[in-house]
């Protein structure tokens, strides 16, 4: 996709030069989140692996909602794992960790190779820290979702997550896990110290994570915050602009009314809005705001298409059904109605 020579991004701008390129944020997150210590990589495979042996056996399967609902559990199935990427190992981690009184009783009498490490509390305070942490990074993947984030939003939550995890490591340190609810839960109910091997573990893994994500996430350029917010930066550090653009940003910041305007509307429809009083003040941050932050957009337009085109409408044109399912814009019913010509026979 973005080889030098040959990739795709390469290819377009050969064409078209002024091509602004952007890495799908919730690809890069995922990419950063796959750095792991070995210990807790061993867990997560074995947990896997004992959720994938009941699941994938039938009989298992329902043996194990029965027992379940004997223990009055709040949940009758373990959920299957599966590598997609918008499918999350957070809630398939939680279930285990849910559960794992039960699955521990279920291996009574089912012989399995892991069935000794639900007996074993090292083992489950790493279920429990991956449980937590794999689910703090699936909601942030659903929150860099949807359709008007922007690149400031995105970095915003990525510097946010960045600085959480050094708070979270500093804790760690200090023998405090009550950001990690699971893991705090089981130290609490089992009335135990946290073994050392687990909090060097969890305190390395916090690292690598920060570390990551600075990496796909490198800091932004300030000379692009002025579109952020346009009455707060000082039009001469704005080092982007030309003279008469930072003399429209300065009369911009000035009126009282778009300053009350932009805190009551979406960033990009604020400088949609002001395009005609300061076209090219707003022509570079429209073509800022621009390109996807994510592939949200493709991925729903994908699967409105799936729901259109069926096969039984192997030969539809989707166009037109397509763009009004996608659309945000809502249509005013009356106004077409009246605009039409009434049958005097009705």
């Amino acid at each position: 996709m973005v080889g030098r020579l040959t990739g795709v991004v390469k290819r377009v701008k050969d064409v078209a030069p002024l091509l602004t390129a952007v890495h799908c944020s919730i690809h890069r997150e995922a990419l950063a989140t796959k750095t792991m210590p070995a210990d807790l990589n061993k867990v997560l495979n074995e947990a896997v692996k004992t959720v994938n042996f009941i699941k994938s056996r039938p009989l298992q399967s329902r043996l194990f909602g029965i027992l379940c609902a004997e223990m009055g559990s709040e949940h009758r199935q373990l959920l299957l794992h599966t590598e997609v990427r918008w499918l999350s190992r957070s809630k398939v981690l939680t279930r285990l960790y849910e559960l794992r009184d039960e699955v521990r009783v279920f291996f009574v009498d089912v012989r399995f190779e892991l069935a000794e490490r639900f007996c074993d509390f090292e083992w489950l305070c790493k279920l429990a820290y991956l449980a937590d942490i794999f689910g703090y990074l699936n909601g942030l993947n659903l929150s860099l979702q949807g359709k008007t984030v922007t690149v400031f939003q995105v970095q915003n939550k990525i510097d946010a997550t960045i600085k959480k995890f050094e708070m979270w490591d500093r804790r760690v340190g200090q023998n405090n896990f009550q950001s990690l609810d699971s893991l705090s839960d089981l130290l609490g109910s089992e009335e135990s110290e946290i073994p050392r091997s687990v909090a060097s573990a969890v305190s390395a893994h916090l690292q690598a994570l920060g570390t990551q994500l600075r990496k796909y996430f490198p800091a932004q350029d300030d000379m692009n915050n002025w579109i952020e917010n346009p009455f707060v930066i000082q039009a001469q550090d704005a080092a982007g602009l030309s003279s008469r653009e930072q003399d429209s940003l300065v009369e911009l910041s000035c009126d009282s009314s778009l300053k009350l305007e932009f805190t009551q509307t979406h960033l990009v429809r604020f400088w949609i809005l002001v395009f005609k009083e300061y076209p090219h003040l707003a022509d570079k941050a429209i073509r800022f705001l621009m390109p996807f932050s994510t592939t949200y957009l493709c991925e729903t337009g994908f699967s409105s298409l799936v729901a259109l085109k069926t096969k039984y409408r192997n030969r539809l044109d989707v166009t037109s059904d397509l763009r009004l399912k996608l659309t945000t814009i809502q249509p005013n019913i009356g106004a077409l109605a009246s605009a039409m010509q009434h049958h005097p026979s009705h």
